[in-house]
């Protein structure tokens, strides 16, 4: 972190106090939606190699208005109370702006994956869960970790059999995580879910003419230019879904040891390969390379999309930033200072409390999946087929009736007999969670003149639901 420069969880604060400076809160009750609950740090060892090696965790809890608490569980050599209380923190928001109905959580391991095997990494995960539950920081009815950074499926998986072992008496133990592998209780479309989201959000921004006049932007997604940094789950999933299906120019991507660049669009699926296969971008064929990784944000764009870790845009870059839009598809990837410089530019950020809601609102799908104990579409597919068979039926005896010769095409006919899958659900739910967020920030960014920015706007929608909770508890 630069000179002057304020910390994660520091800028989520500050962010925090200059939105509800525009509410009527009392002051107590604004401190009370500020502050994180608690936060438990636990040290445990796990003998492996030969030898104890101890491991630092936290588990942050930042509001309880609503439960249980759901947030995501990293694994990083960075995590630090200060990073987990503040995720935590921006997870509340987050639930509350796309009205999940959880308080926010957060969790972390100072450990670095990759340095670890498959059968150290398990063993260090189950440890884990076992001091989370023994404090009832991981409960299928009060608190929900999801995968993060350095965690997915694989993990989340050990985290529900370990909890399960603990428990073995509860009917719903595996909806005490999300994010699980679709055969151990999860969903269709969690692990594009981040991503997905994240091109929801800008198909529902473009469909607003005041917004896309805000940026000084026009015209359709297709062709648009589009820099992505990170390429990991959730920035893989955006830029392959904004390229292959809305077809837009992936003219960038940044990754740890450089950038790659081409401005008649980069294959995202065959970069993503040879990521995999030789830990990079460099060597990328069709494409130029540069080893200054960060200089790809500055380069000309009409979509900035930082999707790996917080702070990445900071005082040092921000005068620097070329383009109109930035999605934040990372937590915290534009810092409190970066925030004011871009806004007197005239840079539209969609915040990340947004944008990368996709993640929980699909957690939230698999959550009531498993408390419900059957897949979405089960009950009424056949039905709903059944129902649009009879109806198709109906209209070509009308035509044969009456002599009009006409009949319906076969692809027509073909998908519309479809009933809906559990994954055209997951989409349909998220979608329309996308859509209602971004109307209610959008609300109040276009109706109150104080308000000049979407962060704040989803800052206020969020803290007012918040607030309303409270007082129902008699706060």
């Amino acid at each position: 972190m630069s000179v002057g420069q304020t910390s994660f969880r520091d800028s989520v604060e500050r962010m925090y106090t200059h939105a509800a400076g525009f509410m009527n809160l009392s002051p107590g009750l604004e401190e009370k939606i500020r502050v994180c609950n608690s936060t438990y740090t636990v040290r445990f060892g796990v003998r492996l190699r030969g030898q104890i090696q101890t491991f630092t965790g936290y588990r942050s809890v930042h509001s309880e208005h609503m439960e249980p608490v759901k947030g995501g569980i990293r694994y990083s050599l960075d995590v630090t109370q200060d990073e987990v209380e503040a995720l935590a923190a921006l997870m509340t928001f987050k639930c509350a702006l796309v009205e999940v109905p959880f308080g926010g959580s957060k969790g972390g391991l100072c450990i670095d994956p990759r340095a670890w095997e498959e059968h150290e990494l398990e063993m260090i995960t189950r440890r884990f869960t076992y001091e989370l539950s023994r404090r009832n920081l991981i409960s299928p009815s009060q608190n929900v970790p999801a995968p993060d950074m350095g965690t997915g499926e694989r993990e989340m998986a050990w985290m529900a059999d370990a909890y399960k072992r603990l428990h073995p008496d509860d009917i719903n133990a595996r909806g005490c995580v999300t994010g699980k592998p679709l055969s151990f209780g999860g969903i269709a479309g969690r692990v594009e879910a981040t991503g997905r989201g994240v091109q929801y959000a800008i198909h529902e921004f473009f469909r607003h003419p005041d917004a896309m006049k805000t940026a000084g932007m026009e015209g359709q997604l297709a062709g648009k230019r589009v820099i992505v940094q990170g390429l990991g789950n959730v920035g893989y999933h955006a830029a392959k879904f904004l390229s292959t299906e809305d077809d837009a120019r992936i003219i960038a991507v940044a990754e740890r040891d450089g950038a790659v660049m081409n401005t008649a669009g980069l294959d995202i699926d065959k970069l993503r390969a040879h990521i995999a296969e030789t830990g990079g971008v460099h060597g990328f064929p069709d494409a130029e390379y540069s080893q200054n990784s960060l200089g790809a944000l500055e380069l000309e764009c009409d979509i900035l999309i930082p999707a790996a870790v917080e702070g990445v845009i900071n005082t040092g870059n921000a005068d620097k930033i070329n383009t109109r839009l930035i999605v934040e598809a990372a937590n915290g990837p534009v810092t409190a200072e970066a925030d004011e410089v871009l806004k007197k530019r005239g840079v539209v950020i969609i915040p990340d409390m947004y944008a990368n809601a996709g993640g929980v609102t699909v957690s939230y799908f698999e959550w009531v999946k498993n408390l419900t104990h059957i897949r979405f579409g089960r009950m009424q597919r056949r039905e709903q087929e059944a129902r649009h068979l009879m109806l198709v039926n109906e209209l070509e005896r009308l035509s044969a009736d009456r002599g009009l010769g006409w009949t319906l095409s076969d692809n027509f006919k073909d998908r519309y007999l479809k009933g809906a899958s559990e994954l055209e659900l997951v989409r349909s739910g998220l979608d329309d969670t996308m859509r209602a967020a971004f109307q209610s920030m959008a609300e109040v960014w276009y109706t109150n003149e104080r308000v000049d920015d979407l962060r704040t706007a989803a800052y206020i929608v969020s803290i007012d639901r918040i607030s309303q909770s409270y007082r129902a508890m008699g706060l």
